[in-house]
């Protein structure tokens, strides 16, 4: 009973100790109508998981917005430098994406369709942490939906982050 506890403790104080962050995308709230909000647990200096969470506000009117009315993007994260202050980074992620499709009817009225889907993809990015824990990082990256068939192709995965690095 005594190793059970001590391995429980050394699990929840190794996470407790982790550098971890949580982060906006400011582009995507000044330039559309969409906020996505980011948390990333570090595993070592050079690999972190973490997940996005998409919602799009815009109108379907609008000229410019995603097609996605939500994302959630789990991701996996490894960095090519251990710099503690600028770092470049490969990523793979899950994009688990739903909205509405537009769809031409015969007496050239259009309606919407719902989907929901999954899409793999990679991107890459480069990120800054201040000594105090200010982070801010771009990215950029596709991925491809892989389930239904009434979902769009191409999934975008960009963004300029602004958060906070804590341990």
């Amino acid at each position: 009973m005594k190793k059970i506890i001590l391995a429980v403790v050394l699990l929840v104080s190794s996470y407790i100790k982790a550098q971890q962050e949580v982060k906006i995308d400011i582009a995507d709230a000044l330039v559309m109508k969409t906020l996505e909000l980011s948390y990333e647990y570090y595993l070592s200096e050079q690999s972190s998981v973490g997940i996005s969470a998409l919602f799009n506000f815009e109108k379907k009117s609008s000229d410019f917005r995603y097609n996605e009315n939500q994302m959630f993007t789990p991701y996996f994260r490894h960095y090519f430098t251990s710099n503690r202050n600028w770092n470049h980074f490969g990523e793979i992620f899950l994009g688990v994406n739903s909205g509405d499709r537009e769809i031409d009817l015969d007496n050239n009225t259009k309606t919407y369709k719902k989907y929901t889907d999954g899409a793999l993809g990679i991107a890459v990015g480069s990120k800054y942490v201040s000594n105090g824990g200010f982070v801010v990082g771009v990215y950029a990256g596709l991925g491809r939906n892989i389930f239904a068939s009434d979902s769009y192709s191409v999934v975008p995965r960009a963004g300029i982050n602004v958060g906070y690095r804590f341990n």
